[in-house]
């Protein structure tokens, strides 16, 4: 297909960042951790770190609140790069994104990564950060009892999986907001096959990021909780925004798990962004698609944890 030409000229960029080409290294993974792209940022009212705590952990995060001394509902958020890398800097442009669009506030984690803290370590420090925010850790003016899960990729996989493990032990979670989320490590569908080698995340990156989170011999029958469109059922979960990009290798699994959703009686929200490409929501104020994701996401949410919009 042709492709849009600033989309075309994103993604020759991209493709020259040593984490595409072979052998991957978690160096090499994290080379862009260090200088996260200089995209527009929304000024958000108050923006400070913290320190979550539950469960015998301490997770750091940060907190954006677009309008400090009133109580807003939240969203805790988990940033992508394949379990491996990403941070609360490379992904500061689109957490302050969702706050300003959603008005509400949103709880960034920076969980532990792997391979050095492989499954279940980086999926229980979410957890546990999820469990801090509704104690009502994060503040005063965040409402603990109004809450939401959301990621992209990686972060997406790990939200869908708080998700499941909320559903059994609490706290309550209202919505579940999953952009181009990992969802399974079947390599063999179509997306894969379309879009595994030309558009930046590609199928052997892919499966590397797999070894790192749940070691080798796991990746062709992961835990649930790893892939959560194994989960023996997904009844009773929260709603759920699903975005996902036609020329992403996940394309095909995000779309399944919203099929699968709805079939277990789940809310579910789905939007394709044809012509996009894995990565595209972080690229604020230069790609449009990434605005248009993030409002479908941001009224959503809305709607699950309340208007709250004051303006």
């Amino acid at each position: 297909m042709a492709l849009d030409p600033m989309v075309q000229q994103i993604l020759e960029m991209m493709k020259q960042s040593p984490l595409c080409t072979p052998p991957f290294t978690v160096a090499n993974a994290r080379v862009a951790d260090d200088m996260p792209m200089p995209f527009p940022k929304a000024d958000i009212a108050a923006v400070k770190d913290i320190v979550l705590k539950a469960d015998g952990r301490e997770v750091p995060a940060r907190l954006y609140h677009p309008e400090p001394g009133q109580t807003l509902p939240v969203l805790v958020f988990f940033h992508g790069g394949g379990w491996v890398s990403g941070n609360l800097e490379t992904h500061d442009p689109l957490a302050r994104a969702i706050a300003e669009a959603a008005h509400i506030a949103v709880v960034s984690v920076d969980y532990p990564r792997a391979p050095e803290a492989p499954f279940p370590g980086p999926l229980d420090a979410c957890y546990a950060a999820v469990r801090a925010v509704a104690e009502g850790q994060a503040g005063a003016d965040v409402d603990g009892t109004r809450i939401a899960v959301g990621g992209d990729s990686a972060g997406g996989n790990l939200a869908a999986a708080v998700a499941l493990k909320a559903r059994e032990a609490g706290p309550k979670i209202a919505h579940q907001f999953l952009i181009y989320p990992v969802i399974d490590s079947d390599f063999d569908n179509a997306s894969y096959t379309e879009n595994g080698t030309d558009y930046f995340l590609t199928g052997p990156m892919m499966r590397w990021f797999w070894e790192q989170y749940v070691g080798e011999a796991n990746v062709a029958n992961p835990d649930p909780l790893a892939a959560p469109i194994r989960a023996a059922s997904l009844a009773g979960l929260p709603a759920a925004t699903i975005v996902t990009a036609e020329l992403d290798p996940l394309r095909d699994e995000g779309e399944a798990y919203a099929e699968k959703l709805e079939e277990a009686g789940v809310a579910v929200t789905l939007r394709r962004a044809d012509g996009m490409f894995h990565g595209f929501a972080s690229m604020v104020g230069v790609l449009p698609a990434s605005a248009e994701a993030i409002q479908v996401g941001a009224s959503d949410l809305r709607r699950s944890l309340g208007d709250v919009v004051s303006a």
